[in-house]
């Protein structure tokens, strides 16, 4: 199978998992599935902004075991035994903060990353699939639907798990997730010649 088909294959595969993306997001409320706006948001940026500040940017788990970034590992250990206390007695969650200017919002910059991420994907599950001998259409689709799932547990299930992401938004992230994965398949499997030997 030559590189071309294979590169062509999976650019193709990666422009309809954008689209179907594209869908999910603008036209169906898959994206926003789990997602809710702050109450209270001045009050809340003033006390981010009180404790973290311009220097605080980066990912906090809260509540933390309270003895620092670098802990020793003794440390560590004793605060671990008192994490159920601290989960009991305070809310939980993750955050993601920027510091005011940090993160301007850049539309054309972000989709433009979106697309080459799922181009990327697509490009990869093509090349894996030009590994096999698989040459029906329904395998080929298959292979890479299957490489879909994959790719949406891996993470996504561990969000869920280890730091308590709503169950419907990953449910609807997985589902966008595979269905993307399923159009680039079909693509790939149409663009790709039928005899892989």
């Amino acid at each position: 199978m030559s590189a071309t088909r294979i590169i062509l294959a999976g650019i193709l595969g990666g422009i309809a998992m954008f689209i179907w993306s594209s869908i999910a997001h603008m036209a169906l409320p898959l994206g926003k599935t789990g997602i809710k706006e702050l109450p209270n948001q001045q009050a809340i940026f003033a006390a981010l902004q009180a404790g973290l500040g311009d220097k605080g940017g980066g990912l906090y788990l809260f509540p933390g075991l309270g003895v620092g970034d670098n802990p020793t590992k003794e440390q560590a250990s004793e605060a671990m035994k008192h994490i159920n206390e601290r989960m009991a007695a305070n809310p939980s969650g993750v955050l993601v903060y920027h510091p005011t200017g940090t993160q301007p919002f850049s539309f054309g910059k972000f989709l433009g990353i979106e697309f080459g991420t799922e181009c990327l994907e697509a490009l990869l599950a093509v090349f894996l699939l030009a590994q096999t001998r698989i040459a029906g259409f329904g395998g080929r689709v298959g292979f890479i639907f299957v490489a879909g799932i994959l790719a949406s547990i891996a993470t996504n299930v561990s969000y869920w798990n280890w730091y308590g992401f709503p169950g419907d938004y990953i449910a609807a992230y997985m589902f966008m997730q595979v269905v993307g994965f399923l159009c680039a398949g079909i693509v790939a499997a149409l663009v790709l010649p039928k005899n892989v030997t």
